[in-house]
């Protein structure tokens, strides 16, 4: 008999560090490592000290409320908002330990075996192999050139057993901004069918358009919509888990179900950073958000390079720029083969698509956070010098 585990396939993070294994790699020459959207250094300072005091808290060291702490479950109300301009209760918000579990809880609480949730393709995942290990079934909406889903497209996708709709924007793997429209449209859908509309907007805080991307929370609560965030890259406590859904609260006594029996509360040490956080660095925050979009124009400013040999980029944004190689070289042998010839780890384009579909043959994603101006130009020199046979039909300059 198959486990619910045996259905899905191995992490591919975690496989693609078992790339580096025995691999020396030139002291001229270190290791650039794009492979994982995480940021690698410590929380700032001053949240550490804070983080430092609440270990003196014998509160910290306890079971906590299912559903989050009441004051950080306030405080995100607040700040959610005033971010996108609509009124936000306080029972409208889960904790999780991360949003990998928020996504897991939400369709642990919609779906049932046999289910159905669209995602657009290239799709993050974890989240397919999630619905694997559920037993729902995850329908591919296949995306144009420009990566962005249209609802028209979903509309004859869904059927009898379809529960939602899961969208990630800023886009993971991707890195494109689902315009307001695209997002308002897929609302539209939902709410049409009797659907949930799943946006998953862990990379928000990255996001280049000033202000709010979307109005789905303009007009208040909204039944139609689940979102979902993470406190991970924003204040960098990957290893705190901490994240959360904001949602209607029927739903969320049903999420309250799946979190009890799991983890029974997020972490304590996570969530007052969290909310420390929320209530001291909305600058520190601003100014990461501008480094990020400093990477993102380097890459921008070194396109050229690549695309003089072939290359073609797809999506850029938040921690991601998804390209298009030339060669005819399947992109999960070509990423295997990056590490020891030119000491670059990175995700093939297969591991974000169906399987038996050809285009993530072509394709690789680069997770940028990691990486500063200066190492991504070396980064795309590295890339231009790969030299490979040529897919039937590419040319290079």
């Amino acid at each position: 008999m198959t486990s619910r585990t045996e259905t899905t396939f191995a992490p591919p993070v975690m496989e693609a560090r078992r790339w580096l294994e025995g691999v020396t790699f030139p002291a001229g020459r270190p290791l650039l490592n794009v492979s994982q959207a995480a940021p690698v250094d410590p929380p700032p300072e001053p949240l550490r000290a804070a983080m430092a005091e609440a270990l003196n808290d014998p509160a910290t060291h306890l079971y906590g409320p299912v559903l989050g702490n009441s004051d950080l479950r306030e405080e995100l109300a607040v700040a959610w908002a005033r971010h996108y301009g609509g009124a936000v209760s306080a029972d409208e918000i889960a904790i999780t330990a991360g949003c990998n579990q928020a996504f897991a809880a939400v369709i642990a609480a919609l779906c049932g075996e046999g289910d159905e949730v669209i995602l657009p393709v290239p799709w993050y995942f974890n989240h397919k192999m999630w619905l694997d290990m559920e037993g729902v079934r995850a329908v591919a909406l296949a995306t144009g050139a420009d990566l962005i889903p249209d609802a028209e497209a979903a509309r004859a996708l869904v059927t009898e057993r379809t529960k939602a709709i899961a969208l990630v924007s800023p886009n993971n793997p991707g890195g494109v901004e689902y315009p307001a429209a695209t997002l308002s449209a897929f609302r539209d859908l939902a709410a049409e069918h009797g659907l949930r509309l799943i946006v998953d907007e862990t990379y928000r805080d990255f996001d280049s358009r000033s202000g709010a991307p979307h109005d789905l929370r303009a007009e208040g609560p909204d039944p139609t919509l689940v979102q979902l965030y993470s406190f991970s890259k924003a204040y960098r406590l990957t290893g705190h888990r901490v994240g959360a859904i904001v949602a209607d609260p029927g739903l969320l006594a049903e999420v309250e179900k799946f979190l009890d029996t799991v983890a029974i509360c997020a972490p304590q040490i996570g969530q007052r950073a969290a909310l420390w956080g929320l209530r001291h660095l909305d600058q520190w925050v601003a100014g990461e958000r501008d480094e990020i979009l400093r990477r993102r124009a380097a890459i921008e400013a070194n396109m050229p390079v690549l695309e003089a040999r072939g290359w073609r980029l797809m999506g850029l944004g938040a921690y991601f720029a998804y390209l298009e190689h030339p060669f005819e070289t399947r992109s999960d042998a070509l990423a295997r083969d990056l590490v020891a010839e030119q000491s670059v780890l990175c995700l093939p384009g297969t591991i974000f698509m169906p399987e038996g579909d050809a285009s993530g043959a072509r394709q690789i994603r680069l997770a940028f956070a990691n990486v500063d101006e200066e190492q991504i130009a070396e980064l795309f020199r590295r890339l231009a010098a790969v030299d490979r046979p040529l897919a039937s039909g590419q040319t290079s300059a």
